[in-house]
């Protein structure tokens, strides 16, 4: 019988915190934790191990090396520095890539064949650095990126109208960072769409500001981060969904950061996009349509990134 086995690179705060999320849902049979700080890793496993005795599902976990990613079916980078109240997800890339460079080599050295999920920031840069670096297929590499942008936006317009979160969908795409966009062409309640409601309701619907909502949604994190010094909960269910939706080939559509070859008239470069999700990772970008000013504000923060990536591969 086929069983389930996630690596999670990073035993910190956010990589604890996924592993929890992913054992709590039983998704997986076997995680095991790789890191530097090795008694960190022992130790992060053990207390998950500890937890697993109250749970439904039996989860395998334990600290291993990278000889573990030969046969592991996903592995989640979550290696990197947290930003601090003072800095952007982009000020931390020296960093960040520093330590994917000594991870790099090992992974390509384990003949990790499976699909890599990457959490670290800035999202969508270390993404398409971990796909040049290790030479997997695109479709094998994705990041989180803004699956949790488009949460802390369902939450804010759930606080405006007053309907449940999962009964509105809007995208948040292009960068997990300061130079995302809202498609708002494409956000809707219960399947109808915001821009109708809010022109048939004006006393109610037509009073959101838009762009005060966005904003709002796009500093959620940095709310969570000086609050509290890292964000946890949110990421470890988003990565989750994620990962639920590749292990039971789902075909769920979620926002995630892949790379574009042509899509939205944009090329090389990872942005998060609302992708097909299956067994075979990001199977297919869906090109939702948006207005001109829309697009022109996707381009923008793909070209962002673009040079980031440039910046990253430099380094």
């Amino acid at each position: 019988m086929k069983t389930r086995k996630i690596a999670v690179i990073g035993a910190g705060h956010v990589g604890s915190h996924c592993g929890f999320s992913l054992i709590t849902q039983g998704v997986c049979d076997e995680l095991v934790y790789l890191d530097t700080d090795r008694d960190k890793a022992v130790s992060q496993a053990m207390d998950l191990a500890d937890a697993t005795v109250y749970l439904p599902h039996h989860v395998n976990v334990r600290a291993g090396d990278y000889n573990d990613l030969a046969d592991a079916d996903i592995a989640v980078m979550a290696a990197g520095p947290l930003p601090d109240e003072h800095q952007t997800r982009m000020d931390t890339l020296g960093a960040t890539i520093k330590e994917m460079k000594t991870i790099v080599g090992p992974m390509k050295e384990s003949g990790f064949s499976g699909i890599l999920v990457s959490i670290s920031n800035p999202a969508d840069v270390i993404a398409h650095y971990l796909q040049e670096r290790t030479g997997l297929p695109a479709r094998h590499v994705i990041s989180t990126s803004t699956t949790l942008d488009s949460a802390r936006l369902r939450r804010v317009l759930s606080e405006r109208t007053g309907i449940d979160q999962k009964s509105i969908h809007a995208y948040v795409m292009g960068e997990h960072g300061e130079s995302q966009m809202v498609a708002w062409s494409n956000a809707s309640v219960a399947g109808v769409p915001l821009t109708e409601l809010m022109k048939k309701h004006p006393e109610s619907y037509g009073k959101l500001d838009l762009d005060e909502i966005a904003a709002a949604a796009r500093k959620g994190g940095w709310i969570v981060l000086h609050g509290k010094k890292s964000t946890e909960f949110g990421i470890g269910t988003a990565l989750t969904e994620i990962v639920k939706t590749i292990f039971h080939d789902e075909k769920k559509i979620l926002p995630v950061s892949c790379l574009l070859e042509g899509q939205y008239g944009q090329r090389n470069v990872y942005a998060s996009v609302p992708a097909v999700l299956g067994a075979d990772g990001a199977e297919r970008i869906v090109e939702i349509g948006m207005t001109q000013e829309e697009l022109e504000k996707f381009g923008d923060s793909c070209e962002t990134m673009r040079k980031n990536f440039k910046i990253a591969m430099g380094l």
